[in-house]
């Protein structure tokens, strides 16, 4: 994404979307009784769109400075169902999402900016190592089993 705004924008918007087609899936499931297959896709689907926007959280805070407790807040949004549409307008409310991308061009200090900068200066690497971390992380949440 070309932008810290673009890329956290797209990122709620779609774990939000995704939070209803689980919350559908659900409905079928346990209301009509009809069909568990909303839950099986849409609980998969949820789970990785879950893991990539916490991802587009973290590089983002980074990049952009966010205290650790904004950071925190911004994660925990991803719990209730569509709470992240309003973190993202009270992150845009608030200064939170540049329209450019700082560590692209400043000196990164420290090494977790030191990696942030490596990702953002090099978008098609970057865009791999997001993915690879996002199947990577989904995988083991797999393994650990879905939420009680």
């Amino acid at each position: 994404m070309s932008t810290p705004h673009r890329l956290f924008r797209t990122a709620a918007f779609a774990e939000a979307v995704t939070w209803a087609l689980l919350l559908t899936g659900m409905f079928l499931k346990y209301v009509t009784e009809t069909t568990e297959l909303g839950v099986q896709v849409f609980g998969m689907v949820h789970g990785v769109v879950f893991v990539a926007y916490c991802l587009a959280a973290v590089l983002v805070a980074v990049d952009q400075r966010w205290s650790l407790g904004r950071l925190t807040l911004g994660l925990v949004a991803a719990v209730p169902p569509f709470a992240t549409i309003g973190f993202e307008r009270y992150a845009e409310r608030t200064g939170l999402l540049g329209q450019h991308w700082r560590l692209r061009s400043e000196h990164p200090a420290g090494p977790v900016e030191r990696v942030t900068a490596w990702l953002l200066r090099r978008p098609a690497q970057g865009l791999l190592v997001g993915l690879v971390a996002v199947a990577g992380l989904t995988g083991v949440a797999l393994v650990i089993g879905p939420p009680a």
